[in-house]
């Protein structure tokens, strides 16, 4: 019976971080929005269609703001996120863009 507490005072405590402005693991989103054009380890370049390295100097200069407007809004073409994609998802992205240069 106490394995079942854990167990659900775990998973509510984990929606409320992800409610109270948590990120929730980035991981999913990234392999099933990202990956197919950055590389499951953003360090893929097409120049034909303008994708730099996610780990590149010139991407990981860019300021959160900077990578969120990216997201939401589409550059080039990639496509715009804004509508398929939460805040906190968009900001869980660009934490995992920032890791993937460590």
């Amino acid at each position: 019976m106490k394995k079942v507490i854990v167990v659900a005072v775990s998973l509510a405590f984990g929606a409320a971080a992800a409610f109270a402005g948590g990120s929730p693991d980035p991981t999913p989103t990234f392999k099933a929005k990202c990956a197919m054009c950055h590389g499951a380890d953003g360090k893929k370049e097409n120049k034909a269609m303008g994708i730099k390295p996610l780990t590149s100097p010139e991407v990981q200069k860019k300021t959160d703001k900077e990578l969120i407007d990216i997201t939401t809004g589409g550059k080039g073409k990639m496509p715009a996120y804004k509508g398929k994609l939460s805040e906190v998802e968009i900001q869980g992205l660009v934490e995992h863009i920032r890791s993937l240069a460590k």
